[in-house]
């Protein structure tokens, strides 16, 4: 791991710690977070498999009753019908939190089930296509919902391991590297500065010996 390009001097030994200790304090936070995101993403992913398990059984319904009703009604006639039938829909954005985050999401409001035609016109198989299909919209909407919560949730499960990666794999061993070689700097730099001190200490005491054995050997 390549270290960064700073002096090796105590004030930059003093910062390199304190973001060392930030860096692994944020890759903890960053795990846990991860962790409760993929625990909800997985939980959403469990909510997409019921819905989707639903939404084939309510489909493998509803079209059958479909092939009925045409046979029993006729193809024309049928299209007369629903000409005449509209519904009101609302779609309105709105903020779901999930895991401590903010997303948006659409929100899809069914109108009620109503049979707006006339019951001389039309025959049982109508209502029942009319009632199956309601239940597969609604199972489509649900399933549209929390697949996009899912996929968002995904999205950000990513982004977090990226920077997990990053603090663990970049940040923190440079920094780590960084703070080990200025130490050592450091202790090499102490350890020329003692035995530094302890040479001219050896001088100063030879030269004071010097002086006072010439001295006694004047006298």
């Amino acid at each position: 791991m390549v270290r960064e390009a700073i002096a090796p001097t105590k004030s930059n030994l003093i910062h390199i710690k304190e973001r060392l200790t930030i860096a692994e304090e944020g890759h903890d936070l960053l795990e846990q977070k991860r962790e409760i995101l993929v625990m909800e993403l997985m939980r959403k992913i469990e909510q997409v498999k019921l819905l989707e398990r639903e939404l084939y059984n309510t489909t493998d319904e509803a079209y059958p009753a479909l092939k009925r009703m045409l046979i029993t009604t006729g193809r024309d006639k049928a299209e007369r019908i629903s000409r005449a039938i509209t519904y009101q829909f609302s779609l309105k954005e709105h903020i779901v939190r999930e895991a401590g985050i903010s997303m948006p999401s659409l929100e899809v409001t069914m109108p009620s089930v109503e049979l707006k035609y006339s019951m001389a016109d039309s025959s049982a198989e109508c209502d029942e296509i009319t009632t199956r299909f309601f239940a597969l919209l609604r199972t489509l909407t649900e399933l549209a919902a929390v697949r996009t919560v899912a996929w968002r949730l995904a999205h950000e499960v990513r982004k977090t391991q990226r920077r997990v990666n990053a603090l663990e794999k970049l940040v923190i061993p440079a920094a780590h590297e960084t703070k080990v070689y200025i130490e050592s700097a450091l202790e090499e730099k102490d350890r020329d500065s003692f035995f530094t001190g302890k040479l001219l200490k050896k001088k100063k005491e030879n030269r004071e010996s010097r002086k006072n054995h010439d001295k006694a050997t004047n006298f």
